[in-house]
């Protein structure tokens, strides 16, 4: 079952009347079993590995819990989170890593054999990267005394499976949310009017935007390995697909927040304009918020030797304080990209957008504690923008050599000008028109809504009645165009993650 489906609409329509009737234990049980059967739409078949998930660290938690501080406490959550990165291995990188042993093998002359083939076929259990990081996250904060354990399991099965998140997050911490599952809010209609508007904007998001630059998109990054494209094509395409990643993601993201809202739950913000950023750390504080903040707390501040922190805010690139020195910092920031780029998939493209934003983070610590002054934020901004767009070459395109491929074409005089029948060097343009209006509007747009958010909307708190127009307005043109557009045949991006 996806969002943008009328299932979905009707599945969230019904669980929500349900919610707001039943009391707290038949409540509970209706979320976890609504949840299944939300998995269940896409395979029956992975729901014993998500179980296993949730009573491994619901059993863990518990027992770390209830002993003191030392070796054996430490024993059990290092083989909670092994046990719970076992899992996503073998469901993610297990046949990526054969695949390069094999080839290695191959490389020096050894003929592989049959311990390079597996005895049985791996699928990618939709939404395993999700929910072993958020599960994992209750283990580590109840070791880290930050939470105490729930010994109710229903509430902490619902906390890890309920289905607004399940998929593709927000990754949530337990101290956000499981009070909230526990404690049902006084039914208001502000909470479902809230809701509504979030699961409009979202799929008006992903509907209208995301999939109708999808085609440009796939036009673009399906030119003969980038060799038929300009250096502008190139820039154009990734902005393309910056925006189509975006809007998608941003899509979810807000549909799954406003699903919550609806029945009373309030979910953290993962995007906050992220291409208005300032600078590649703003950027990181802005986009994918639960994610980068979740590999903040509980990956790069250990490594930095600093106590990680049991709650959200946006930012990957945290200054740790005087207990990390320099190199320390460094090491655990390019460690985070790598692992963070392998998240994302089984495929050096990803490490390779992991290591392009560990550059950019890292020449930004440079640049920033070096310079005498401090630069403007437009003009910083002008430079982080393209920086940061370019970066989704390699997440997008089909192999290395594709990524590097088009990256080369905007490293070269031929990528950029070509010689014409009168001997001019006009600009090197191989898109379609629409692709140039497209990108260049879409960038326009997302300025002017920044400043509707940043400047209009504040000031509609004392007119109510202006407010509640505009918000007639933006429903009375959002609403059609998401049932013209609306087709369950397009897949969340983030889906194969």
């Amino acid at each position: 079952m996806i969002f943008n489906s009328l299932t979905y609409i009707a599945f969230l329509f019904v669980a929500t009347v349900l919610y707001w009737m039943l009391p707290r234990g038949p409540r509970l049980w209706m979320i976890f079993l609504a949840s299944i059967t939300f998995y269940g739409f896409w395979s029956f078949s992975f729901v014993p590995l998500l179980m296993a998930s949730v009573v491994l660290d619901y059993v863990a938690a518990l027992w770390i819990a209830a002993l003191p501080d030392g070796r054996k406490r430490n024993a059990i959550l290092t083989a909670a989170i092994a046990a719970n990165l076992g899992f996503l291995f073998v469901s993610k990188y297990l046949v990526f890593v054969l695949g390069q042993a094999e080839g290695l093998a191959r490389w020096l002359g050894i003929e592989p054999g049959i311990g390079f083939s597996l005895p049985f076929h791996v699928i990618l259990p939709l939404g395993i990267s999700f929910y072993t990081f958020q599960s994992m996250s209750y283990t580590i904060d109840v070791w880290r005394r930050a939470i105490a354990p729930t010994r109710d399991f229903i509430l902490f099965a619902d906390y890890v499976l309920y289905f607004p998140q399940l998929v593709a997050g927000p990754i949530l911490r337990a101290g956000e949310v499981i009070w909230q599952l526990d404690r049902r809010p006084e039914f208001s209609w502000s909470h479902v009017s809230a809701g509504l508007q979030s699961v409009i904007a979202g799929l008006f998001l992903k509907c209208v935007l995301a999939d109708n630059i999808a085609p440009l998109v796939d036009s673009g990054f399906g030119a003969r390995d980038g060799s038929d494209l300009g250096a502008v094509d190139v820039i154009v395409i990734s902005f393309l697909f910056g925006f189509q990643i975006y809007f998608d993601f941003a899509g979810y993201s807000l549909i799954a927040i406003g699903s919550a809202r609806i029945m009373g739950l309030r979910f953290p913000n993962n995007f906050d304009f992220p291409y208005l950023a300032a600078n590649p750390r703003d950027f990181w504080r802005r986009w994918h918020i639960s994610l980068s903040s979740w590999i903040r707390d509980y990956l790069y501040l250990p490594l930095c030797r600093v106590r990680g922190r049991s709650h959200s805010e946006g930012g990957l690139d945290v200054a740790p304080g005087a207990d990390a020195g320099r190199r320390r910092r460094t090491m655990a920031l390019w460690v985070t990209w790598t692992l963070m780029g392998f998240w994302h998939g089984a495929n050096w493209t990803f490490l390779l957008w992991g290591l392009w934003h560990a550059a950019l983070v890292s020449l930004h610590r440079l640049f920033a504690a070096r310079l005498p002054w401090s630069v403007p934020g437009p003009l910083s901004w002008a430079a982080t923008l393209p920086l940061v767009m370019l970066g989704w070459i390699p997440f997008r395109a089909t192999s290395l050599d594709h990524a590097l491929e088009l990256w080369g074409r905007l490293l070269v005089w031929e990528g950029w000008f070509h010689k014409s029948a009168q001997g001019g060097l006009p600009i090197r343009l191989a898109l379609h028109r629409d692709s140039y209006y497209v990108a260049a509007i879409v960038m326009i747009l997302i300025v002017a809504a920044w400043a509707v958010h940043r400047y209009v909307l504040p000031r509609m708190g004392d007119r109510p009645r202006m407010n509640l127009a505009l918000q007639g307005i933006a429903m009375a043109v959002a609403v059609p165009l998401i049932v013209l557009f609306l087709r369950p045949i397009h897949q969340f991006i983030y889906f194969q993650f």
